[in-house]
C-alpha cells in the first residue's frame, strides 16, 4: 500500500440512465479526472490497485457504473470493500437522479430506447431501473437532481464540487424550493415553512424574493421565525457531524415554502450564513424556484 495514494479519489458515478451521466464524465474529464465508462464492479479493484502503483502519478479516478441485476450491486459491494480493507483511497459514489416524467420527457427527445426495456416504453424501464438501484442511492455520498438542470448548470456543479478535492470537509447545501412544483429527490432533510406569516399577501413585496432585504426582514421580523431557526441550527449542528462521521461528503437541506419564492428562500439565505462556520464544512446556497413565477 503506497502513502503517496493517501489523497487519491476514486469516484464512482451511477444513476438512472438519462440522468446526466455522459455530461458528469465529460466535466470530470476537464477537472483531470482519468475516466472509464461502463466498467464492470469486479474490475473496481484493479483501478485501484493501478491508483496505489503510481505513487500519486494518478491521483483522480472517475468509474461509471451501469448496475443491470441483483449481482452487479453485489460484485460492487465486494469490490468497495475490498478497497477499504487494502488501500488507503478516498472514494466516494455520485448518484444522478431525475423524476419519470423527466426521463420519459429525455428519451423522446433523443428517440433512443431504455437499455432495460429495448422493446417496451421508456416508462416502464425508468421504473424497473429505479427499483434495481433503490439500494445503491442509499448508498451514495451525494446525489444530484438533473431534473431541473440544463447541461451547463449540471457541468457547474461537478466543477464546484470536484475542483478542490478536500475528503475532510462536508458539503452544505442548502436549497429552497416550492411545494407546488415538488420536492426535491436528491434531498437529504427537508422543513416545511409554510407555517410562516407569508410576504405573498403583502402587495409590494409579492414581486421580490426572499434575497430582497425587505422581504427577508419581513420573514424573519417574526417570534415564531426566530423560535423556529434556533431550533432548526440546534437540530442540524447536532446532525451534520454525524452525517460527516458516517463517511457524507455532502448533505442537502432543502426549504420548502408554497411557491418557493419567499419565506424559503430567506431561511435559505440566512442558514447559507450561519452554518459552514468550521473548517470541516462548506456551503452552498440555491433557490431553485424562486423566479418561476417573476412574470
Amino acid at each position: 500500500m503506497s502513502k503517496d495514494a493517501t489523497m487519491a479519489k476514486l469516484l464512482i458515478i451511477t444513476g438512472m440512465s438519462g440522468a446526466g451521466k455522459t455530461i458528469a464524465v465529460q466535466s470530470l474529464e476537464d477537472l483531470g479526472f482519468f475516466c472509464v465508462d461502463n466498467l464492470p464492479p469486479v474490475l473496481i479493484p484493479k483501478f485501484a490497485d493501478l491508483i496505489d502503483s503510481s505513487k500519486g502519478k494518478i491521483g483522480k479516478v472517475a468509474l461509471v457504473i451501469d448496475l443491470r441485476g441483483r449481482e452487479f450491486f453485489t460484485a460492487l459491494s465486494e469490490s468497495l470493500n475490498y478497497i477499504r480493507d487494502h488501500y488507503t483511497i478516498d472514494y466516494e459514489i455520485l448518484f444522478l437522479d431525475a423524476t419519470n416524467s423527466v426521463l420519459v420527457q429525455r428519451y423522446k427527445e433523443s428517440r433512443r430506447r431504455h437499455p432495460l426495456k429495448p422493446e417496451g416504453l421508456p416508462l416502464e424501464g425508468i421504473e424497473l431501473e429505479r427499483k434495481l438501484l433503490e439500494d445503491l442511492k442509499g448508498w451514495a455520498t451525494q446525489i444530484i437532481d438533473t431534473s431541473n438542470l440544463r447541461p451547463a448548470q449540471l457541468k457547474e456543479r461537478i466543477a464546484s464540487r470536484f475542483t478542490n478535492l478536500e475528503p475532510n470537509r462536508i458539503s452544505l447545501n442548502v436549497t429552497s424550493f416550492g411545494y407546488k412544483y415538488g420536492i426535491p429527490i436528491d434531498a437529504d432533510l427537508i422543513y416545511d415553512v409554510r407555517f410562516l406569516p407569508n410576504p405573498h399577501y403583502i402587495d409590494h413585496l409579492r414581486p421580490n424574493t426572499g434575497q430582497d432585504p425587505e422581504v427577508y426582514e419581513y420573514v424573519m421580523k417574526w417570534p415564531e421565525t426566530q423560535q423556529f431557526l434556533t431550533k432548526l441550527l440546534d437540530m442540524l449542528n447536532f446532525l451534520i457531524p454525524l452525517y460527516h462521521k458516517e463517511g457524507k461528503s455532502q448533505v442537502v437541506i432543502g426549504i420548502g415554502c408554497t411557491g418557493g419564492k419567499h419565506r424559503s428562500v430567506a431561511v435559505a439565505e440566512y442558514l447559507g450564513r450561519m452554518l459552514g462556520n468550521s473548517d470541516t464544512e462548506r456551503v452552498r446556497v440555491s433557490h431553485r424556484d424562486a423566479d418561476k413565477d417573476r412574470h
